[in-house]
């Protein structure tokens, strides 16, 4: 990146970067998805603000991670043209990490939203 590159331009690569994160990869239209239905089932639930704060912050980190597997993974087919032990090493790990966050984002959503559902069977 140019070191004369302003600010406005800056957020606007960044802001390409999430189009073209949301655009061209599956899994990250799925996590946003699944991201905009728990903020609703939040608000129909009304969690508190805390819980909100929780919850916002497994949404980047899942966000997040599926990102920087994204860039991973485009980085390894850029270089690598064959088919390498290594390649499928960090690709696999960079999968992993968006699964160890999802996964962790199941467990704190079950932990937020039990209460609230077995309220609403009383």
């Amino acid at each position: 990146m140019n070191t004369n590159t302003t600010l406005i331009q800056s957020f606007k690569y960044a802001f390409e970067g999430i189009y073209f994160a949301i655009k061209l990869n599956r899994n990250m239209r799925i996590h946003v998805s699944v991201a905009i239905l728990v903020i609703i089932v939040s608000i129909l639930f009304k969690v508190n603000a805390f819980e909100m704060g929780i919850l916002g912050v497994m949404i980047i980190l899942v966000i997040c991670t599926e990102m920087i597997n994204t860039a991973l993974e485009e980085m390894v087919d850029l270089i690598i043209n064959e088919h390498r032990k290594e390649a499928k090493i960090a690709k696999d790990v960079g999968a992993g990490m968006v699964l160890v966050a999802s996964m962790g984002a199941v467990i704190v959503g079950i932990f937020i939203f039990t209460p609230h559902i077995i309220k609403l069977f009383r």
